[in-house]
C-alpha cells in the first residue's frame, strides 16, 4: 500500500506557494544535477567532489521516489538493509578516511578554506536521508538548489577567470542558505515539538507490525546491529515485561507532576524521545499517556544545520554510523555564526511560538528513553574541523540563553516536567545474547526497586544532612578528590529541609538525595579516574572549585593540555568561562552499583544510573532551574528550601547571568570514595560513608547488596 501523502506541498510552514511549485523546482534541480555527472571540470579534485555530491543527491531523490511508491512495504528485509547501508556507506568507519564528509580528507584534497566549506556542504546534503523518508520534497529541493549555486560559482569563476572562487564567496552562499531558511526550519521544529497532528514517527510506532523488523527502515535513520537486535529482543519479551517497562516510564512522568505540584490535567501533549528498536515499549507508553489525556509528539534528532544538530541526541534517532563524523561537524556553525544570524534565529523563533502559542501552552515536557552500552568513544581532535572563535563562543552562549528564555515565555518551566529511563543495547556484551538478556532483566529490576524502602533510608540520611554546615568528600587510593561543599541552613527544621528525597519519578531508577549547595565556601578538587558524560569518555577528569565555581580543569584524554582543556570547555562547560556547582547529591542505589560491577559495565553506564552509585556533583544550573518559585515538598511534608544558589538568585537583577542552560552530573563512584562526612556548625563530624560503605546509623541496609555480591 502506498504511504499517504505526508506533506502538503501547497503550503510549507511559513512560506505560501502555489500548487505544484516544489515539483517544478525539483524537476529543474534533477535535470541540472544529472548533467553534472557528465560535465568535465578543469580541476580534477573538484570535479570528483561535485560528481560525488551530485550522485548522492540523486540517490536521496531515488529514495524519496521509492518511499512515495510504497517501496518500504513491498521490499524484502535484505533489500531495505542494502538501501540503508548505501545511504550511509560514505561515512562508515571503513570508508570515512576517503570521504568528503571528513574535513581532514576534504581539506587535503580541496585546500584549507574551500575544503572545510565543501565538507560542511557534504554533511548538509547527508541530512536529506531522513527528509526523503518523510516525503519532504521541499527539503530535497532547497539543498539541491544550494548545491547547484555553489557548483555554479565554481563553473563561472573557472570558465570566465580560470580560477576557483575564494572561500568568502562560497561562505556567503552557505550563510544566506542558513539565514534565508531559518524561518521555515524553526517553525517546522516548533510545530513538531508541540503539535501532535501528523507525527511521522508516532505513526510508525503505533501502526507498524512490530514483529516484522522492516518497520525500522521506514524512519530513514541508520539501522545497525543494535537497533535490529533490540527490536527482536523486545519482540520476544513477555507482554507483562514490556508493560512493566512502559508503565514504570509513564508512571514516573505522572509522579513528576504530582510531587512538584504541577497540574498535568491542563496539558495536552507529551514529547517522546527514544532510540529505534524500542517501539514495542513506546507503543504501550503511548496508550498510557493517552489515558492521562496526552497525545504524543516526536521529532527527528537534527542532522541539518537548519535544525541545530548536537552531539546530544534530542528526539528520535537510530544508530550512529560513525561518531567521529558527528564530532568532526559539531562546530559547523562556526562557518557562518555572527550576531545577525543569532538575532534572526531569535526573531523567527518568537514568530513560530506565536503561531503555535496554544499548542505550546499544552506541552507537558519530554519523556526520554536513553540507551547505553556502546563501545566507548574517545574522539580525535582534527585541526581541519571548523572551530568557533572566542567571539563566536560568546555569541553562542548568549544566543542559547536568550533562546531558552524565549521558549520559557511560551512553555513555562514551572508548568512542565519530564522523565528519563535507560536500557542497554546488545553491543554492551558484544553479541552475547544470553548475558544481555540477564543484564536487561537486572536493569528492569533496578528500575522498579521498592521506592518505599529507599524513601525511608534516604530520609534518615536527610535528617542528618539537614544538621550540616558543610560536607567533606575525600577520595581514596589514586583518587585526588578533596572537596568541601557548603550547605544552606534551614531556618525551621520542623517544616523545612534542604535535601530532596528522590525516589522513582522523573529520574529513574530510584536512589539519591540532592540539594543546591551554597557556593560561597564551596571549594576543592573533584577527580574521577574515568567517566562517560553525554556519550564522551573522560580520563582523569579533574575540576577545581573556589566559592562554588570552576576555576581550573583538565583531563588525560589528549597529549596536549590545550586539547584537554578545549574538550572540557566545549563539552562540560559548554563554552562558558566558568560554571557553578549546581547540585550536590548522594546516590544510594547500591543494587545498581553491584550489578554494574558483576557485569563489568561500570564504564558503560549512563549518568542517569551512575549518578545513583555514589556522591555526584553537577556543574551548571541547579535542579530547580527556572522553577525556583514552585514550592516542593518531601514525602515527610517538609518544604525543600534549598532551591537557589547565589547565581540563580541573580535572576531578579539580570536573568542572563542567572542561568547557563546546562547541567552535567559527575559521579564519584563508591570504590573511589574514602570519606563523606557531615560537619556541623559546632565542628562535630558525623561519618556518612567510609571506604565505599554507608556507616550512618539507619543506612546500613544499603550495604547489603555489596556484602551479598
Amino acid at each position: 500500500m502506498k504511504d499517504k501523502k505526508r506533506e502538503d506541498l501547497a503550503e510549507e510552514p511559513g512560506v505560501l506557494i502555489r500548487e505544484g511549485l516544489w515539483e517544478e523546482r525539483w524537476k529543474l534541480c534533477f535535470d541540472r544535477i544529472s548533467q553534472i555527472l557528465e560535465e568535465p571540470f578543469g580541476v580534477p579534485e573538484f570535479q570528483d567532489y561535485f560528481a560525488k555530491m551530485a550522485d548522492f543527491w540523486l540517490l536521496t531523490d531515488r529514495t524519496y521516489r521509492f518511499v512515495e511508491d510504497g517501496g518500504m512495504q513491498k521490499a524484502s528485509l535484505e533489500e531495505l538493509q542494502e538501501r540503508n547501508r548505501a545511504l550511509y556507506a560514505d561515512i562508515l568507519p571503513e570508508n570515512y578516511e576517503r570521504s568528503y564528509a571528513n574535513p581532514a580528507y576534504a581539506v587535503e584534497r580541496l585546500g584549507e578554506e574551500l575544503g572545510a566549506l565543501l565538507s560542511f556542504l557534504c554533511a548538509e546534503l547527508r541530512s536529506l536521508i531522513g527528509f526523503a523518508h518523510e516525503g519532504r520534497l521541499c527539503e530535497l529541493v532547497i539543498r539541491g538548489e544550494l548545491f547547484l549555486e555553489v557548483h555554479a560559482a565554481f563553473v563561472y569563476r573557472w570558465t570566465e577567470e580560470r580560477r576557483l572562487p575564494d572561500g568568502e564567496e562560497v561562505r556567503q552562499i552557505l550563510y544566506w542558505f542558513v539565514h534565508d531558511y531559518a524561518d521555515v526550519a524553526t517553525e517546522r521544529r516548533i510545530r513538531e515539538l508541540v503539535d501532535s497532528r501528523d507525527c511521522f514517527a508516532v505513526s510508525i510506532l503505533t501502526e507498524s507490525d512490530l514483529s516484522d523488523p522492516r518497520y525500522l527502515y521506514r524512519y530513514g535513520e541508520y539501522v545497525g546491529e543494535n537497533e535490529l537486535a533490540v527490536a527482536r529482543f523486545l519482540a520476544e519479551l513477555p507482554q507483562e515485561t514490556v508493560r512493566l517497562m512502559a508503565d514504570t516510564y509513564t508512571e514516573g512522568y505522572r509522579i513528576g507532576f504530582e510531587v512538584t505540584n504541577k497540574d498535568l490535567s491542563r496539558k495536552r501533549t507529551v514529547e517522546l524521545r527514544y532510540r529505534l528498536g524500542f517501539e514495542r515499549m513506546m507503543r504501550r507508553a503511548v496508550e498510557n499517556f493517552d489515558r492521562m489525556g496526552l497525545k504524543p509528539t516526536a521529532h527527528r534528532a537534527a542532522a541539518s544545520i537548519l535544525y541545530d544538530p548536537s552531539l546530544l541526541k534530542n528526539g528520535y534517532y537510530g544508530g550512529t554510523p560513525n561518531r567521529q563524523y558527528e564530532f568532526d561537524h559539531r562546530d559547523d556553525k562556526a562557518l557562518f555564526l555572527d550576531r545577525n544570524y543569532g538575532k534572526r534565529k531569535l526573531e523567527v523563533t518568537r514568530t513560530a511560538f506565536e503561531k503555535y502559542r496554544a499548542q505550546a501552552g499544552g506541552y507537558a515536557g519530554p519523556a526520554v528513553v536513553e540507551t547505553f552500552g556502546e563501545k566507548g568513544f574517545s574522539p580525535v581532535n582534527k585541526p581541519q574541523s571548523p572551530s568557533m572563535s572566542g567571539e563566536q563562543n560568546r555569541l553562542w552562549v548568549e544566543y542559547r540563553g536568550k533562546a531558552g528564555e524565549l521558549q520559557r515565555d511560551y512553555i513555562p518551566e514551572e508548568e512542565r516536567s519530564f522523565t528519563i529511563i535507560a536500557f542497554p543495547v546488545p553491543e554492551i556484551f558484544a553479541g552475547d545474547g544470553r548475558r544481555y538478556r540477564a543484564f536487561f532483566e537486572e536493569i528492569i529490576r533496578i528500575n522498579t526497586l521498592d521506592y518505599r524502602l529507599y524513601q525511608r533510608i534516604q530520609q534518615t540520611l536527610i535528617d542528618t544532612l539537614d544538621t550540616a554546615q558543610y560536607c567533606e568528600i575525600i577520595g581514596r587510593g589514586q583518587n585526588r578528590t578533596r572537596l568541601k561543599v557548603n550547605l544552606l541552613q534551614p531556618r525551621d527544621r520542623k517544616r523545612e529541609t534542604i535535601f530532596e528525597n528522590c525516589v522513582a519519578d522523573v529520574n529513574i531508577p530510584v536512589g539519591e538525595v540532592f540539594t543546591s549547595p551554597r557556593l560561597t565556601g564551596t571549594e576543592g578538587v573533584l577527580h574521577v579516574s574515568r567517566v562517560y558524560l553525554n556519550g564522551l569518555e573522560y580520563r582523569d577528569l579533574e575540576l577545581t572549585f573556589a566559592d562554588g565555581r570552576v576555576i581550573d580543569y583538565t583531563c588525560g584524554n589528549f597529549e596536549k593540555e590545550e586539547d584537554n582543556r578545549s574538550y572540557i570547555y566545549e563539552n562540560i562547560l559548554f563554552r562558558h568561562d566558568t560554571l557553578p556547582m549546581g547540585e550536590f547529591a548522594i546516590g544510594t542505589n547500591t543494587t545498581a552499583y553491584v550489578a554494574a560491577r558483576k557485569y563489568e559495565v561500570e564504564d558503560k553506564l549512563p549518568i542517569l544510573i551512575a549518578e545513583k552509585m555514589g556522591p555526584h556533583f553537577a556543574v551548571g544550573d541547579t535542579c530547580y532551574s527556572h522553577a525556583e518559585e514552585v514550592r516542593v515538598y518531601n514525602p515527610d511534608g517538609k518544604e525543600i528550601v534549598a532551591r537557589d544558589n547565589e547565581v540563580s538568585l541573580l535572576r531578579f537583577e539580570d536573568p542572563s547571568k542567572a542561568y547557563f542552560n546546562c547541567h552535567t552530573d559527575i559521579t564519584l563512584p563508591y570504590d573511589e570514595l574514602g570519606e563523606l562526612n557531615v560537619v556541623r556548625p559546632d565542628k562535630t563530624v558525623i561519618p556518612v560513608i567510609r571506604n565505599g560503605r554507608f556507616v550512618l546509623s539507619g543506612t546500613e541496609e544499603l550495604n547489603v547488596p555489596m556484602e551479598e555480591a
